[in-house]
C-alpha cells in the first residue's frame, strides 16, 4: 500500500521543488501608474455610461464600479507583497457570479448585446482590482478601460463621447510612458530626466490629434454592417396604445384618429383640420397620417426627430397614398394591415415584397429616435428585414410598417432595404403592361379634371427638343417641367371650398408649396396613363462626419412622387425646386461623401480663382490617374503580361510619388534659405551639396572639425577649398568679421563644378 504511493508522493515533490525555483512576481510600486490607470479604467466607464444614454439600455449602477474599483486599487496596492490566497478564492467566486449574471442579461436582451459584454468587462473589472500585484496585472485593466472605450465609440451618437476619448487619449500617453520606465526599473519622473520638453511634448499631441481629425473626416466611408447582429433596443415600451393601429398624428385635430372631420376650422387644442383650410401643427409633419390636407400653410419649428446610421443617404419613407382627393391625399387601404412574420429567437421581422423589384442594393440602416414618434416606422425602400424591438408589427398595402404604440424617445432599430437601381436604360425597356391592382390603385383623378390636366400635360410633352415614348423619360422630362417653369411658394393663400388644387397649381397660380410640386406631378403622370403615388418621408438630414449618423430633422420631412415600373418597382422623381432632382438613393453609395463636403466648404471659403485653379489641377490629376487605370485594365486577363504591366504602372506611380516628395522638399529649402543670411545660405549650401556626395557632416562635429576631418580623407580632393569656406564662415558666425559674399559665391560655384 504503501509502495502505490511512492510515485506520487515523488511527482508531489517534483512539482514542488519546480515551484520552489520559480522567479518570484515582482510587485509594481508605481503609485503614478497605478493612478493613471485607474483613471483610464474611470474614463471607459463614465464614456460608456454617457456614449449609452438615451440610445440603448444601460444601468446607471455601472458608475458604482467606479468607487469600488478604486477600493479595490488601493487595497491591492496595500497588499502587493502578500499572497491573498483567500481573496483569490472570493475573485474567483465572484467571477463566476458575474459569468451567470451576464448569461442573464443575454437571454433577456436577444437584440444589441454591446452593453451586455461592456457591463460583463466592468464587473471583471471591479473584482479585477483587488488582485493588482503585478504590472502584468496592471496592464489588464489598461485593456478593459481602451476596450470600454472602443465600445463607447460604437455606441456613441454625439459628439459628447469626444471628451471621454481626448481625456483617455491624454492618459494613455503618460500611462504608456510609466509603463516602459517601470520595465526599465526606473520609479518616477526624476532618474532619467531628458527627452522632450513638455511644451514641445504638447505641440506634438495637438499636431496628432489634428491630422488624425483630419484623416477620420477624408478616409472613405465603405460598406459597413458585414455582422449580421444589428443594433436593437430592449422591448418598447408602448407610450400609448393606439385603437386599431390606426396613424397617430398629434398636430390632426383628433390626433388624425378621426376621418369624418369635416370642421374647417382649428380645434380648440390646435390641432389641424384634415379638410379645409387650417394652420400645420409647428411640432408635427402633417404629410404623416392617413388622410393629409394640403390646404394648410405655415412651419415647423426645428426639432430633431432621430438619428440615422446608414451605408448610404437616402430618402426615410415613412408613408405613401394613392387616392388624391382634390386639396390632399387619402390612403384608401390604410386599415388593411398585414401581420409581419417574426423570428421566434430574435426581433427579426419579413416585411411582404409588395411588387416584384428589379436589380436592387443591399442597404443596412440603424435609427434612434431622439423624441417620441408616431406609430410609423420610417425605412429606406425597400425594407427585406426589420429588427424592431416589439412582439408585433404590421404593414400595409402602400408598404408603411406600423407597430401597435407609439416609437418611444430612445429606441433603437435596425433595416436592412433592398433599394432599387436606377438604370434609365433597363427603365425605358419597361413594359407599359399593368396589373388591374395597379391600374385601380395608381391612375385614379378625379373626372372634372381629368381631361384638362391631360392637355396641359401633353402640352409640355410636345415642347421637349426630341420625342419621348417611354413613361421614364415622360416622367423625367415633367419633373424638370415643374422645377423650371413654376414658383416654390410657402406663403400661398388657402384653396377655396370645392377649389382643386392641382388646377390652381398650373393654371391660376402658376406653383404652390413644396410638397403640393409632387401632387402635381403625380396626378400629371396618371393622367397620360403613368403609374403614380404620392410618398412622405424624411430627407437624409444634417451628417456628421465625426460620429457617422445622419441628424434627421422634423423640417427634412417632405413628398415625392413615386412611379411604378412593372418588374423595377417604384423610383421615386423630385420635382421640387432647389433640390436633388433625384431621390439621394439614387445616387449610390460614396465612400468619400464626407471629403466631399469638405471640399465644397472649403471651395465656398477660398476666393473664385483660387477655387477654380485648385478645381481644374484636380480635375487633371484625376483625369490622369482615370487614363493610366484604363490603359492598364486592358492587359486585364492577359496572365503573367497582364501581371508585368501593372508592376511597371505602379512603380511608375510610385516613382511619381518619389519625385514628388523630392520636389517638395526642395521647395521647403528653397523657403528656409531664403529666410537666412547670406552667408549663412552659402554655408548651407555647401553642407547639402557635401552631404549628396557621401560626405555629410555628423551633428556631434563641430564646423572646424568638420573641415579638419574632410582635409584629411584621401577620397576628398576640395578640403582646402572646404577649409578656406569654412574658415570664413567661423570667423563671420563667432567673430563678427565681414566677409566678401560675392568670394564665398564664387567658392561655392567651384565646388559644384568639383562634382561634375
Amino acid at each position: 500500500m504503501s509502495t502505490s504511493h511512492i510515485p506520487s508522493r515523488d511527482l508531489i515533490s517534483r512539482w514542488r521543488q519546480r515551484l520552489s525555483t520559480l522567479p518570484p512576481s515582482v510587485p509594481e510600486d508605481s503609485i503614478v501608474l497605478r493612478v493613471l490607470v485607474q483613471c483610464l479604467v474611470t474614463v471607459g466607464i463614465c464614456s460608456l455610461s454617457v456614449a449609452a444614454s438615451g440610445v440603448t439600455d444601460t444601468s446607471i449602477w455601472n458608475l458604482l464600479a467606479i468607487p469600488l474599483s478604486a477600493a479595490g486599487a488601493y487595497w491591492s496596492w496595500r497588499s502587493r507583497r502578500r499572497r491573498n490566497i483567500a481573496a483569490k478564492f472570493l475573485i474567483a467566486l465572484g467571477m463566476l457570479v458575474a459569468l451567470a449574471f451576464f448569461l442573464g442579461r443575454m437571454l433577456q436582451v436577444p437584440g444589441d448585446t454591446r452593453i451586455v459584454l461592456a457591463e460583463l468587462l466592468i464587473h471583471l473589472q471591479v473584482l479585477h482590482s483587488f488582485d493588482l500585484p503585478r504590472r502584468k496585472d496592471l496592464g489588464y485593466s489598461m485593456m478593459i478601460g481602451l476596450i470600454l472605450v472602443s465600445v463607447s465609440a460604437t455606441i456613441s451618437q454625439t459628439l459628447l463621447f469626444g471628451p471621454f476619448l481626448l481625456l483617455f487619449l491624454l492618459l494613455a500617453l503618460p500611462v504608456l510612458v510609466l509603463d516602459y520606465r517601470s520595465r526599465l526599473g526606473l520609479l518616477g519622473w526624476q532618474q532619467g530626466k531628458g527627452g522632450i520638453p513638455w511644451r514641445q511634448l504638447s505641440g506634438i499631441v495637438a499636431v496628432v490629434i489634428t491630422l488624425g481629425l483630419v484623416i477620420f473626416m477624408a478616409m472613405p466611408r465603405l460598406p459597413g454592417y458585414q455582422l449580421q447582429t444589428f443594433p436593437v433596443s430592449g422591448s418598447v415600451n408602448v407610450t400609448e396604445d393606439v385603437a386599431d393601429r390606426r396613424v397617430f398624428n398629434p398636430g390632426y385635430v383628433n390626433r388624425g384618429n378621426d376621418s369624418t372631420e369635416t370642421s374647417s376650422d382649428n380645434s380648440e387644442d390646435g390641432g389641424s383640420p384634415e379638410r379645409g383650410p387650417g394652420q400645420v401643427s409647428p411640432n408635427f409633419y402633417y404629410g404623416f397620417n392617413r388622410r393629409i390636407n394640403q390646404n394648410l400653410r405655415g412651419e415647423l419649428e426645428p426639432q430633431v426627430v432621430m438619428r440615422v446610421r446608414s451605408q448610404r443617404a437616402g430618402f426615410w419613407r415613412v408613408m405613401a397614398f394613392d387616392s388624391y382627393t382634390g386639396q390632399g391625399w387619402d390612403s384608401s387601404r390604410g386599415d388593411s394591415l398585414v401581420d409581419l412574420r417574426r423570428d421566434t429567437l430574435s426581433y427579426r421581422f419579413l416585411p411582404i415584397t409588395l411588387q416584384p423589384i428589379g436589380p436592387a442594393q443591399e442597404v443596412v440602416q440603424t435609427y434612434t429616435m431622439v423624441q417620441d414618434f408616431q406609430n410609423l416606422v420610417p425605412t429606406l425602400y425597400a425594407p427585406e428585414a426589420v429588427y424592431f424591438p416589439a412582439d408585433d408589427l404590421a404593414m400595409d398595402p402602400e408598404g408603411a410598417l406600423r407597430p401597435s404604440g407609439l416609437l418611444p424617445e430612445g429606441l433603437t432599430y435596425t433595416v436592412v432595404s433592398r433599394v432599387p437601381v436606377r438604370d434609365p436604360e433597363q427603365l425605358n425597356q419597361s413594359p407599359t403592361e399593368y396589373s388591374d391592382a395597379i391600374q385601380q390603385y395608381y391612375l385614379q383623378v378625379p373626372a372634372d379634371i381629368r381631361d384638362r390636366i391631360r392637355t396641359e400635360t401633353e402640352r409640355w410633352l410636345a415642347t421637349a427638343e426630341r420625342s419621348l415614348t417611354t413613361p421614364y423619360e415622360k416622367a423625367d422630362f415633367l419633373a424638370q417641367v415643374l422645377r423650371e417653369n413654376y414658383t416654390l411658394d410657402q406663403d400661398l393663400p388657402h384653396f377655396e371650398e370645392g377649389e382643386d388644387l392641382v388646377s390652381a397649381f398650373l393654371f391660376k397660380y402658376q406653383g404652390g408649396t413644396r410638397d403640393q410640386f409632387s401632387t402635381v406631378l403625380t396626378i400629371m403622370l396618371r393622367s397620360i396613363g403613368i403609374p403614380a403615388r404620392l410618398s412622405t418621408g424624411f430627407g437624409p438630414g444634417q451628417f456628421n462626419p465625426f460620429t457617422g449618423f445622419y441628424i434627421v430633422r422634423n423640417t427634412d420631412a417632405y413628398a415625392l412622387t413615386e412611379v411604378y415600373f412593372p418588374g423595377q418597382g417604384w423610383f421615386y422623381f423630385n420635382p421640387i425646386p432647389n433640390t436633388l432632382l433625384l431621390s439621394p438613393d439614387d445616387n449610390g453609395a460614396n465612400p468619400f461623401s464626407v471629403l466631399r463636403q469638405l471640399w465644397r466648404t472649403l471651395v465656398a471659403v477660398l476666393p473664385a480663382p483660387v477655387a477654380q485653379m485648385l478645381q481644374r489641377s484636380f480635375q487633371v490629376l484625376v483625369a490622369l490617374i482615370g487614363i493610366l487605370l484604363q490603359w492598364l485594365t486592358r492587359f486585364n486577363g492577359q496572365g503573367w503580361l497582364s501581371a508585368l504591366w501593372w508592376a511597371v504602372g505602379l512603380t511608375g506611380l510610385g516613382f511619381l510619388s518619389w519625385l514628388t516628395v523630392q520636389g517638395w522638399r526642395r521647395w521647403r529649402r528653397h523657403l528656409r534659405l531664403r529666410r537666412l543670411e547670406p552667408v549663412e545660405q552659402i554655408y548651407q549650401q555647401m553642407l547639402w551639396i557635401l552631404d549628396q556626395r557621401g560626405y555629410g557632416k555628423q551633428a556631434s562635429q563641430t564646423p572646424l572639425e568638420y573641415a579638419t576631418d574632410l582635409q584629411q580623407r584621401s577620397d576628398f580632393r576640395q578640403g582646402n577649398l572646404v577649409w578656406q569656406m569654412v574658415d570664413r564662415y567661423i570667423s563671420w558666425r563667432y567673430g563678427g568679421q565681414g566677409v566678401d559674399v560675392n568670394n564665398l559665391k564664387s567658392e561655392l560655384q567651384a565646388l559644384r563644378r568639383s562634382g561634375r
